[in-house]
């Protein structure tokens, strides 16, 4: 597995953590990195699926 599908991941999981605190305590700031966060995470995540594909694991 690639170590950026490993990263995406664990940024997904902080985005999600983050826009769930936002939307608790009503912080709109914190929502939304939770969310640009999430996104970033998912392309991370792609990019080292595709790395493995092209690696042939």
């Amino acid at each position: 597995m690639d170590k950026d599908r490993i990263a995406g991941t664990a940024k997904q999981a902080k985005g999600a953590v983050k826009e769930m605190a936002g939307k608790i305590t009503g912080d709109a700031k914190l929502q939304a990195e939770g969310k640009a966060d999430k996104a970033a995470g998912k392309v991370q995540n792609a990019v080292g699926g595709i790395k493995d594909t092209l690696r042939g694991k």
